[in-house]
């Protein structure tokens, strides 16, 4: 452990401080398909009683009318973190008749780009935003990538700490600027450190034939509706979609200070790519992206990780990061677990949130050119061939074996976790480490591994597994407590996102055109 990191501990440790641990703050997105019991991808629309897409604040769709997205409100608590999600996927159970949510990130049976309906959000000058944007992908992408789901998870830290931090350190940057730089050290270290979490919960070895039908891949095929690669971790991450794409390889996303990182967005976000102008902006009326740029707009950029900030109506996240600078992170490089319910369970927000303190807290230099080819390849390495015996990464002087090195990353963690377990009087943070070293010393223990013994199980085929587990997990849920107040809540936030969808639509001051331009203009 290092000394910056030893002493910010210990700082941390004082009764005065060790409460405001308890104020570390939590979101999870998680995405989810909607899918025909025989596990073919959904064609009816989103459903209305599930509200608005374009304004439910905690239920909406990502790409397609039929990947739902679930978002728990910021807590503090773990338990109530995960209660919420519980009860908005019983409401979301009870909305959408016999349809069932897929159990894994890699998508269901697929018939084509023309099976993955892109997602409506209404005709008010946001909605048709969000409806090109996605028109936008499927022309720079095709649709069968967008059909993958994920987790997403946001993290923060209280003013309090950060205040105490500066203040152990003697700097004497304004608070904006001091939190922005500490958000970007911990995406640095994060960076450094990911392949520790695609290993450990990585859970995507597999999938559908149809997700690769027609496309040049390196898959191993294990029967005739299933691909796979023997040691993989995480087919999600790895190059199968945007990782693969020249325009986004072309980037240099800079994360050593946040004018970098913007700075470098907002020049992907002027640049034209000769592919995209060839797709045109419209044909005829209709548009088919919103601009012949690398990227349309910020979220296309396909990172594990973002410093973020909440947006005003109408304003970008870049200019918000410039103006007000970073307020949370978003991890986005999670699979979805699918022998979980949620696809992820206490134990893992447990790690995640002990990961994160450990990236905030401990010492992130710039990275450099040379190592940031090492984060590169270690990551890749262990998503495609993470549970291959002997494998070695890359560490800082030279080749070292996978468990090593996660070994001694969770020994430089172990503190973390006794902090936090000390502040909420419990063992689950150091419980959380116990777990994932024993998958580091028993690879047949990750996710990842029992994916794999799952599909063998159900005669090789990974929807028969999928649709097994999505089934159990539906029984599961149905029987998650949601009393009377607490529907009657779900079905007024429905009304509500209506309403709110009919306000947005009749407040329209400008034309479509108008209005990005408007969007476009850089406020910096």
């Amino acid at each position: 452990m290092t000394e910056l990191l030893k002493a910010r501990l210990a700082h941390l440790s004082r009764p005065e401080q060790l409460g405001e641990l308890r104020r570390l703050r939590r979101g999870v997105e998680k995405e989810s398909l909607r899918v025909s019991n025989d596990g073919r991808l959904a064609q009816t629309p989103h459903a209305e009683s599930l509200g608005s897409a374009l304004t439910h604040p905690y239920l909406t769709t990502d790409y397609s009318e039929a990947l739902l997205e679930f978002i728990s409100p910021v807590h503090a608590g773990i338990d109530e973190t995960m209660s919420f999600l519980q009860q908005l996927h019983r409401y979301t159970l009870e909305n959408i008749g016999e349809e069932q949510l897929w159990a894994s990130s890699m998508p269901c049976q697929l018939q084509g780009d023309a099976s993955i309906p892109i997602a409506r959000y209404g005709d008010s000058n946001p909605g048709r935003m969000k409806y090109i944007y996605r028109m936008g992908l499927a022309h720079r992408y095709g649709r069968t990538m967008q059909a993958i789901a994920g987790i997403h998870y946001n993290f923060s830290l209280p003013g309090s700490v950060w205040q105490a931090v500066q203040q152990l350190s003697g700097n004497n940057d304004d608070k904006k600027s001091f939190e922005s730089a500490s958000y970007m050290g911990l995406v640095r270290n994060f960076r450094r450190h990911a392949w520790l979490l695609m290993y450990g919960f990585g859970a995507s070895p597999a999938l559908d034939a149809s997700f690769v039908e027609g496309m040049d891949h390196n898959l191993d095929q294990l029967s005739p509706d299933t691909f796979y690669l023997p040691y993989a971790t995480s087919l999600r991450m790895g190059d199968l979609g945007y990782t693969d794409n020249k325009a986004q390889a072309s980037l240099n996303i800079c994360y050593n200070t946040l004018d970098e990182y913007v700075g470098s967005l907002k020049q992907a976000m002027k640049t034209p790519w000769p592919e995209y102008e060839a797709i045109g902006v419209k044909e005829g009326d209709e548009y088919r992206q919103l601009n012949a740029n690398i990227l349309q707009i910020e979220n296309e950029y396909y990172s594990t990780i973002r410093p973020k900030r909440v947006v005003a109506s109408g304003e970008k996240p870049v200019d918000a990061l410039s103006s007000r600078g970073v307020e949370y992170i978003e991890v986005r490089c999670l699979d979805i677990n699918p022998f979980m319910p949620l696809g992820l369970d206490e134990q893992q927000v447990a790690f995640m949130d002990t990961f994160l303190l450990y990236c905030a807290l401990s010492d992130s230099p710039a990275i450099e050119s040379d190592e940031c080819g090492r984060i590169s390849c270690n990551f890749n390495r262990v998503v495609t061939e993470g549970r291959r015996p002997g494998l070695q990464l890359q560490g800082h002087n030279g080749l070292v074996s996978l468990q090593q090195l996660g070994s001694e990353l969770l020994e430089q963690m172990q503190p973390v976790a006794r902090l936090l377990d000390e502040a909420w009087e419990s063992s689950v943070y150091t419980q959380a480490l116990g777990m994932m070293q024993e998958r580091l010393l028993d690879p047949q223990k990750t996710p990842s591994a029992q994916v794999m013994e799952g599909i063998h199980k159900a005669g090789d085929s990974f929807v028969r597994f999928n649709l097994e587990l999505s089934a159990r997990h539906a029984d599961t849920l149905q029987t998650v407590e949601l009393d009377d107040a607490r529907r009657d809540y779900f079905r007024e936030l429905v009304v509500q996102s209506w309403k709110d969808q009919l306000g947005i639509e009749a407040d329209s001051d400008c034309s479509f055109e108008e209005y990005l331009e408007r969007y476009f203009t850089d406020v910096s």
